[in-house]
């Protein structure tokens, strides 16, 4: 039954990307391919200055709570394909992962499916949650540089308590619908 579940759940998941995928046209106002010369000065830019333009009027607001072990987190979520995709996965029942710690600055695990991406490169901050691979969520309670899709941020901790909650130890992540 489960095997079911998650076969149907990936047969959702790919539909919808496939969807996501065929709408998307050169007419559309996306921007040009970062210059492969400069990825990783152009990414740390991109990623720096979307911090101060993620005011948009028409953002969506996702309804996914996410629980670190036992304790509820806050969390402010992208608007875009992957976090849409996450919110659809959620919205069919909880999704549980178990994570691993990593590297001394942060938590990673396997989603269970791919989602869409859009991975550039970023220097991220503790408190950031991205995707990596299309298939990994990476929470950070340190800092790194690398290609990944931005999917949030927990708001509601400082670095220290980020630290208590996230290193040293492996972890379980749970999201559910709100």
């Amino acid at each position: 039954m489960k095997s079911f579940r998650k076969l149907l759940i990936f047969n959702i998941i790919l539909l919808l990307c496939i969807t996501v995928l065929s709408a998307c046209t050169q007419d559309q106002n996306i921007p040009d391919t970062v210059d492969q010369g400069n990825t990783e000065t152009a990414g740390t830019q991109e990623a720096e200055s979307s911090d101060d333009t993620e005011t948009d009027a028409d953002e969506e607001t996702f309804a996914m709570k996410m629980r670190i072990n036992d304790t509820d987190v806050k969390v402010s979520w992208e608007n875009n394909d992957s976090v849409k995709a996450l919110s659809e996965l959620v919205s069919l029942g909880d999704v549980t992962i178990e994570m691993n710690a990593y590297g001394g600055f942060e938590q990673v695990g396997p989603i269970g499916i791919a989602l869409p991406s859009n991975d550039a490169s970023i220097k991220t901050k503790p408190g950031d949650i991205m995707l990596y691979t299309s298939n990994q969520m990476v929470i950070f309670y340190g800092s790194n540089s690398w290609s990944y899709t931005r999917l949030g941020r927990i708001t509601d901790k400082t670095e220290s308590e980020l630290q208590n909650l996230l290193g040293g130890r492996d972890v379980t992540i749970t999201l559910s619908p709100e």
